[in-house]
């Protein structure tokens, strides 16, 4: 494969008003001039922009140095940081109609994207060696979809679909089984926030480091069998990396396999985490590994400000009570369970990740997976990961009173653990071996 840079659309911003600022001089689809502060909104299913109305714009920068500033831009989207900021980009400005809002895109170059997400996804004073490893995986994701499997050339594929969802019922328990997709975006390639990878613009201030190990990995991309691989990363796999299938479709990639995040099996523990005994032990106590760190320096070189507001991933708490677990279920899921009797894993995966889990209420029984949307439905936001075991306090009359979730992790665990190769760079291995530590089978080619 020999491409060129290829450029990207990146949703940021769907709203029925948008406010932006051209930093510059822009050009609109007419060739016409603009800069300052500009603001759009729906009428008639179409943009509002001058007293004219549009189905499209698209304003152009006319010098490299311009930029262009997005005002109240959502981040961390259902999470429990959510909040809005300013941001500024690089690049062109694209305003659309979708879904009865605005939509804002940024056209941009692949190499400058990355530069936006290794400083959005992490700290840009991050290690030279951790920094290189996530713009390799920053770029396969990226350009992972992009690809014709027929021809090795780079071309969007353009999907509708949001999150796969499997129901049934046997003997009086519905199976609600849904996973969500990556490529739910119908006009743009990715989104900006940590449905795809988080990309702020230039909001994020980089770094010589940044910008040197981007130009370092150019065009550089994990390869399986010649193609592009699906990288995928999260924050902490909690000491076990889970496999791809139990987590998204079920298809099975090589390269995306449980790993244990240390250099050699942890000792003391049965590493068949799929048996329910093994993983209350691995939950429950807390093995050595890479991301079992409390190093503030590792740390900060992957938790920007606002992750930091999370202490505990590795291993965690949360406690509910019953009246509490049995409106949260129900608010969450739509599901009136009842007052909630039990929490049983049914299923668990090579991380030993809940990937089936059996709610029992008075008045309603379910099995609910995968890892995520267990995750959504136990939680105000997400919990953090869906490796936890349940202790149940105080029952009364066949009922507990208090429900005490200890998991270990944060994300869904697949592929890269960002905080493990933190540690890894820290402890001096090269980008490279930090790859192929979490992508087992895969080879690293440049294809631009």
């Amino acid at each position: 494969m020999n491409q060129s840079e290829p450029i990207i659309q990146v949703g940021i911003l769907s709203s029925e008003k948008i406010e932006f600022i051209l930093n510059g001089t822009f050009v609109d689809n007419n060739r016409n001039n603009y800069t300052g502060n500009h603001i759009v909104q729906i009428q008639n299913d179409k943009i509002l922009f001058n007293s004219n109305l549009f189905d499209e714009l698209n304003f152009e920068p006319v010098s490299q140095n311009a930029s262009f500033d997005l005002i109240d831009v959502v981040i961390g989207i259902n999470f429990h940081w959510e909040r809005k900021e300013n941001q500024r980009f690089k690049g062109a400005l694209k305003l659309i109609v979708e879904n009865g809002r605005l939509t804002a895109i940024n056209r941009i170059g692949v190499e400058d994207y990355l530069t936006s997400v290794i400083s959005s996804e992490m700290s840009a004073t991050a290690s030279d060696e951790l920094l290189k490893a996530h713009a390799v995986i920053s770029r396969s994701w990226l350009l992972y979809p992009l690809q014709n499997q027929n021809n090795g050339q780079l071309q969007s594929e353009t999907k509708n679909q949001q999150f796969t969802e499997i129901k049934h019922e046997t003997r009086n328990t519905k199976h609600i089984n849904k996973w969500y997709e990556r490529d739910a975006h119908t006009n743009f390639d990715v989104c900006a926030d940590d449905h795809c990878q988080r990309y702020q613009g230039i909001t994020r201030a980089s770094t010589q480091a940044v910008e040197a190990a981007i130009e370092a990995t150019r065009g550089e991309v994990l390869m399986y069998e010649d193609s592009i691989c699906d990288a995928r990363f999260s924050k902490c796999c909690g000491g076990a990396s889970e496999t791809f299938e139990n987590c998204w479709a079920p298809v099975h990639h090589p390269y995306l396999v449980r790993v244990f995040d240390s250099a050699k099996t942890p000792d003391g523990f049965e590493t068949n985490l799929t048996n329910e005994q093994n993983a209350q032990k691995w939950i429950r106590l807390a093995p050595e590994a890479f991301c079992n760190t409390s190093d503030k320096k590792v740390l900060a070189q992957v938790l920007n400000n606002y992750d930091q507001e999370t202490t505990d991933f590795y291993r965690w708490k949360v406690e509910y009570s019953q009246t509490e677990i049995a409106e949260l279920l129900h608010r969450r899921s739509g599901i009136d369970f009842g007052q909630i009797i039990d929490l049983i894993p049914l299923k668990r995966g090579e991380s030993g990740r809940i990937i089936e889990l059996k709610i029992v209420g008075t008045l309603q029984t379910v099995v609910v997976g995968k890892e995520l949307e267990i995750r959504k439905w136990l939680s105000n936001s997400h919990l953090y990961s869906s490796a936890f075991v349940i202790d149940k306090h105080e029952t009364t009359n066949n009922i507990p009173q208090r429900f005490v979730i200890s998991g270990a992790g944060w994300g869904h665990g697949v592929g890269l653990c960002q905080i493990g190769a933190a540690m890894m760079g820290e402890k001096g291995y090269f980008y490279k071996d930090i790859l192929m530590h979490y992508f087992r089978g895969a080879e690293l080619k440049r294809i631009y």
